[in-house]
C-alpha cells in the first residue's frame, strides 16, 4: 500500500512512491526548445520499470507532467495499490505571466547561437531607504542594454527582457552571429557617427563646447536619442585625492565608450563626465 496526504505535486508524489519502494524517480532533460516568448521544455522520469515524458513552457512544469503520467500508469496497474488522492498539479495559467524567466532565456539564447554569455553589472542604486531603484547593465558580446528596478533581481530581468525584445525575431534554427546583426545593433558604431547626417551630433562637430552654462547631460541626451545609444551615469562612491565627487558614463556605442567626471556635487561630477564624453564624440565624429 502506497499512500500519500493530499495536496502534493506530482512530483511530490511520486518521489514519496519511490522512497517506499526503493525506486528513486530519475528526471532527465530531452528537449529544450528556447523559442523567445514561449519556451518549451520536454523531461523525461524513469521510476522502476516505468519511463515517461512531460512537456512545458518551464522545466518544472514539464518535470510534473512526466510525473503525473507516470502516477497514472501506477494507478491502472492492479498489482500495485497506489491509494493517494488525485496530485495538485499548477496551472500554468494561474502563474503570473514575469514568471518566465528572462534571464535564464537570454542564456539560452545565447549558448543556443554560440555566443558568449551575458554579463550583468549593478551600475546605480539610489533612491529613498523606502524606495530603492537600481540600475543594471547587461553586456552580450559587444553589445549593452539597461534595466531598472525596485530590486536588483527585477533590474537585472528588465535589462534581460530588452535584449530579448531585440532579438525576438530570430528563429532558434538559425545560428545567426551578432557580428551580422549591425542593423539591429544595440548601439552606433564609429563609422555611423562620421557618415551621420543627423541634426545634433553635425552640430556638436562645430560646437566649441566651452560656452558657459551648457546644459552638457541634455545635450548628450540628445544626441544619444538620434544616434541610438543609451547613456548610463555611475556615481562612484569615493571622493577624488582632491576631495571632489565623481561619476562615470557610459555610452552603449560599439564599442562601448566610459568617460569620468568630477565636481563638488554629483550633478557637477555628471555634468563633468558628460561633457567629457561630448568632447571624445566631437573627435571621433570629425575623423575622416
Amino acid at each position: 500500500m502506497v499512500t500519500a496526504k493530499p495536496g502534493k505535486t506530482p512530483i511530490q508524489v511520486l518521489h514519496e512512491y519511490g522512497m517506499k519502494t526503493k525506486n528513486i524517480p530519475v528526471y532527465e532533460c530531452e528537449r529544450s526548445d528556447v523559442q523567445i516568448h514561449v519556451p518549451t521544455f520536454t523531461f523525461r522520469v524513469t521510476v522502476g520499470d516505468i519511463t515517461c515524458t512531460g512537456e512545458g513552457t518551464s522545466k518544472k512544469l514539464a518535470k510534473h507532467r512526466a510525473a503525473e503520467a507516470a502516477i497514472n500508469i501506477l494507478k491502472a496497474n492492479a498489482s500495485i495499490c497506489f491509494a493517494v488522492p488525485d496530485p495538485l498539479m499548477p496551472d500554468p495559467s494561474k502563474q503570473p505571466k514575469n514568471q518566465l524567466n528572462p534571464i535564464g532565456s537570454l542564456q539560452e539564447l545565447a549558448i543556443h547561437h554560440g555566443w558568449r554569455l551575458p554579463e550583468y553589472t549593478l551600475s546605480q542604486e539610489g533612491g529613498p531607504a523606502h524606495k530603492r531603484e537600481y540600475t543594471t547593465i547587461c553586456r552580450l558580446e559587444s553589445f549593452m542594454e539597461t534595466g531598472k528596478g525596485a530590486s536588483k533581481k527585477q533590474a537585472k530581468r528588465n535589462a534581460a527582457e530588452k535584449f530579448l525584445a531585440k532579438f525576438s525575431k530570430i528563429s532558434p534554427e538559425n545560428h545567426i552571429s551578432l557580428t551580422n546583426m549591425v542593423g539591429h545593433s544595440l548601439g552606433c558604431t564609429w563609422h555611423s557617427l562620421r557618415n551621420s547626417p543627423g541634426e545634433k551630433i553635425n552640430l556638436l562637430k562645430r560646437s566649441l563646447l566651452s560656452i558657459p552654462n551648457t546644459d552638457y547631460i541634455q545635450l548628450l541626451s540628445e544626441i544619444a536619442k538620434e544616434q541610438g545609444f543609451n547613456i548610463t551615469y555611475l556615481d562612484i562612491e569615493e571622493l577624488s585625492a582632491s576631495g571632489q565627487y565623481q561619476c562615470l558614463a557610459e555610452l552603449s556605442t560599439s564599442p562601448i565608450t566610459v568617460c569620468h567626471g568630477s565636481g563638488i556635487s554629483c550633478g557637477n561630477a555628471q555634468s563633468d563626465a558628460a561633457h567629457n564624453a561630448l568632447q571624445y564624440l566631437k573627435i571621433i565624429a570629425e575623423r575622416k
